[in-house]
């Protein structure tokens, strides 16, 4: 059965990958595509709606993103969004212009009858977020909702399935922007939220079958959530035909590689081939203090231990990788496409003779990801993991990298995790972590003087990462980690919080 598909034309607005996520979040299949993207193509995706997102632009200005007006002649529902909203009005008629007073936060909605505000409070606290608006509607359009600034807040034309909203009811401060989007869905453009996880699940296993038959698939596995939901999904579908290489660089969190081969070789039984290469790693990355020399060195040597594996297996015909949906969004303007398609397969050597590349997850979003593992019966923890970057504690640990150094931030961060967990509020973060830094300091323990490092814990909470806020935990909770750290870990004497923002600070330390 062929999945229900809403389209959200990209007009280059900071919210855009927001958009789809409400929508699937609401169990219906969408896809972000450029506004540029042809007529005849979008008729051919029949879509059951189309949603028109923000955009940085004037609809009026010269080189303004537009698109061609047979669109709102198709016989499908259209849902535009700030510059999306401009822009219908603009292209049938109507006239946009400066605002007198821009909108920019939470703003206090009015909204008429409309059937794209059916249960939703007639007051209401939105986002807004711009410094046109639309001044003189285009002809068969009435206003929905207004605020104190803007009197066409909302404007529609039913008859043409035509819906337009100034605000943005894919942000969270819109306290009723779920409902809007819902209404658009479920009520205007037919939809019956038909996109669930088993079922994506179970048909993409099948056609993984049928596409691979009965040759060979590599995997470069990280133990990352993407790499390692992916491998599951071809190994349900193609068994041992599947070689998934693990290469432990003696960076990751305490156990995590263990984890990886216990859930790999116990629960699947794939060709999965461990690579414990810790002292390369170590050695390598001897006496090296800069975070970017470290992402190199970690970046080339992780290729040359997998090509060193990858000569083992022979000719592969195809290779699995963990590519998901903000990729694919992310890689589509411009030239950046290709950029990243020599990003993902750059490294890999060229006697691996693989005929396609197969990106199983290509289509989610990272929480869909964690849904599908789930599903798959992949542990809770490894799919629920925090974010980890590629080079590991590497760049967690401030200054040069040793072992010594590293099995002593894997347990500090180990404590710290687990009474996080403890205390059960490691579902109110998004990210925590601690970083060995290279600062020592006096301290008395016992009746003794030390001279020892210094640790730094980190958690935020965020929407999208691109943003963050330091988390607020209670100082009874982060007094008892810093006891239990200093006591269970050697030669740490100090605990510091770090309580900046993204920004100024990444979320990261280096």
């Amino acid at each position: 059965m062929e999945k229900e598909l809403i389209l959200v034309l990209d007009f280059g607005g900071q919210y855009n990958q927001l958009i789809a996520r409400r929508v699937r979040d609401l169990n219906v299949y969408c896809e972000v595509i450029p506004y540029t993207t042809p007529l005849n193509k979008i008729k051919e995706m029949e879509p059951k709606g189309i949603i028109f997102t923000g955009g940085p632009n004037s609809v009026y200005a010269e080189g303004a993103p537009s698109i061609d007006k047979e669109i709102y002649d198709l016989g499908i529902p259209i849902l535009g969004i700030c510059y999306g909203a401009q822009l219908m009005s603009y292209s049938l008629g109507g006239n946009v212009q400066p605002a007198k007073k821009r909108e920019y936060g939470k703003t206090a909605l009015k909204v008429g009858e409309s059937v794209l505000f059916i249960g939703v409070k007639k007051e209401s606290t939105t986002w807004m977020s711009h410094t046109d608006y639309v001044e003189k509607l285009a002809d068969g359009f009435h206003t929905t909702a207004t605020t104190e600034t803007c009197p066409t807040a909302a404007f529609e034309n039913s008859e043409k399935a035509l819906y337009a909203v100034q605000f943005h009811p894919e942000v969270a401060h819109s306290e009723e922007g779920n409902k809007v989007i819902s209404n658009f869905l479920f009520q205007i453009a037919g939809c019956s939220g038909d996109w669930k996880m088993d079922e994506f699940v179970e048909t993409s296993i099948k056609a993984l079958k049928e596409k691979i038959g009965d040759k060979k698939v590599l995997c470069a596995l990280s133990g990352g959530v993407d790499s390692s939901v992916a491998a599951v999904m071809i190994g349900k579908a193609v068994g041992k035909q599947l070689t998934c290489i693990f290469v432990d660089h003696g960076l990751m969190r305490k156990d995590e590689g263990d984890q990886v081969e216990e859930v790999f070789t116990n629960d699947y039984d794939l060709n999965f081939i461990r690579v414990n290469a810790q002292q390369r790693f170590y050695d390598k990355l001897k006496g090296v203090s800069d975070p970017e020399t470290k992402r190199k060195i970690i970046g080339e040597e992780f290729i040359r231990v997998f090509e060193e594996e990858a000569k083992k297996i022979g000719t592969v015909d195809y290779l699995v990788q963990g590519t998901i949906y903000p990729d694919v969004i992310e890689s589509g303007v411009g030239d950046s496409a290709v950029i990243k398609s020599h990003h993902n397969v750059g490294g890999l050597p060229d006697y691996v003779d693989f005929k396609e590349i197969i990106e199983p997850l290509r289509d989610l979003f990272k929480d869909e990801v964690r849904k599908a593992g789930l599903e798959l019966g992949l542990p809770t923890e490894l799919v629920m993991r925090q974010p980890f970057p590629g080079p590991g504690l590497a760049i967690r640990i401030i200054g040069d990298v040793t072992e010594e150094k590293v099995k002593i931030l894997q347990e500090a961060d180990y404590v710290f995790r687990r009474e996080i967990k403890n205390a059960g509020i490691d579902q109110d973060l998004n990210q925590y972590f601690a970083v060995l830094t290279n600062l020592k300091s006096v301290g008395v323990m016992g009746d003794g003087r030390t001279y020892d490092f210094t640790l730094a814990l980190r958690a935020v909470t965020t929407i999208d990462f691109m943003t963050a806020e330091f988390a607020h935990i209670p100082w009874d909770i982060l007094g008892d980690i810093s006891s239990k750290i200093v006591n269970e870990v050697g030669s740490i004497n100090r605990i510091v919080y770090d309580i900046t923002n993204k920004p100024p600070a990444t979320i990261e330390w280096e």
